[in-house]
């Protein structure tokens, strides 16, 4: 009897053991393929797909008085990003920031557009991305803190600047997770265009969407990797929450055939937010095009909305 009762606990250890070393094969495996950043991305999804940049996005290669900045994040890298000012004296700052797989660069016909309006532009790199330094993908969380920090740099050199977040796919959901945070008074409007309610609603959509698999047992094993390798919980990271606790204004646009980042977000974060808000559906937008769809209509809604902010 003793026997069976040690042969059973044997064979109970063994499934244990191996059903442990399944749960962290796939949780490597996820976490390589979502968040880290020196793992390919070209089976996942970039904003902008490919190395070649398109017509309108050449302006900042092309442009010769942008400076390249550089601070240090709040756990030790060195974050990277463009700065392109106005001739005269403005007051005026937009900081624009990419998506998920994206760099600054590829936000250029967008800061190119608040040039045009007068502002002064500052376009980062996220960690991870770019000329940024970074092993993992933060998702917006970690980096809500790096472009809080990029707003302190734009006020250390002008107190009386007024800013404007503007952020596009990961980029819209990290300056929401950042409307939580206490900003700056210079912080006066943000725009966030086809942001995610949260990373763990976004990539429960992506795997049960794309893959049809349940998702609470893949995440939950990639985001004990995630806390090991990255520092953070993949709970954590939420836009819906932070925009409950946001007083500056902010506007949302989202395409309303996006596939990447459902429609259905934008109005639960529109729901949620106390601060003064609008939005704006973009018929036949896909995801991140929506300027592309529809120009005229999407920077004339931001002109009007900011305008009303920003003197």
């Amino acid at each position: 009897m003793k026997r069976i009762k040690k042969i059973i606990i044997t064979l109970l250890l063994i499934l244990l053991i191996g059903s442990i070393g399944v749960s962290s094969l796939i949780g490597v495996f996820f976490y390589n393929l979502a968040l880290n950043a020196n793992y390919s991305k070209d089976i996942v999804y970039a904003d902008h797909k490919g190395d070649k940049l398109r017509d309108n996005e050449k302006w900042l290669a092309d442009e010769s008085n942008y400076t390249e900045s550089y601070i240090e994040s709040s756990d030790g890298l060195k974050l990277h990003a463009y700065v392109v000012t106005q001739n005269g004296n403005t007051n005026k700052w937009a900081i624009v920031v990419h998506g998920y797989g994206g760099s600054g660069q590829l936000m250029s016909a967008k800061a190119k557009y608040f040039y045009e309006m007068r502002y002064n532009v500052l376009i980062p790199d996220l960690r991870g991305h770019g000329k940024s330094e970074g092993e993992y993908i933060g998702m917006g969380w970690k980096d809500r803190l790096d472009i809080i920090n990029w707003i302190k740099f734009i006020i250390k050199d002008n107190q009386n600047s007024e800013i404007v977040l503007h952020g596009t796919s990961m980029g819209a959901a990290t300056v929401l997770m950042a409307s939580g945070e206490n900003l700056p008074s210079n912080v006066k409007a943000i725009v966030a265009d086809c942001a995610y309610t949260s990373i763990w609603d976004e990539f429960s959509y992506e795997l049960e969407t794309y893959l049809s698999v349940q998702s609470s047992y893949i995440l939950n094993v990639t985001n004990i990797v995630t806390q090991l390798k990255a520092g953070y919980s993949l709970k954590e990271g939420s836009a819906l929450e932070a925009v409950k606790k946001s007083t500056v204004p902010i506007l949302y646009i989202h395409g309303d055939s996006d596939k990447f980042v459902p429609y259905y977000m934008m109005d639960k974060l529109y729901n949620a937010t106390n601060s003064p808000k609008e939005k704006l559906t973009v018929e036949g937008a896909e995801h991140a095009n929506s300027d592309l769809i529809a120009p005229f209509l999407y920077w004339l809604t931001i002109e009007d909305f900011v305008e009303q902010y920003v003197s």
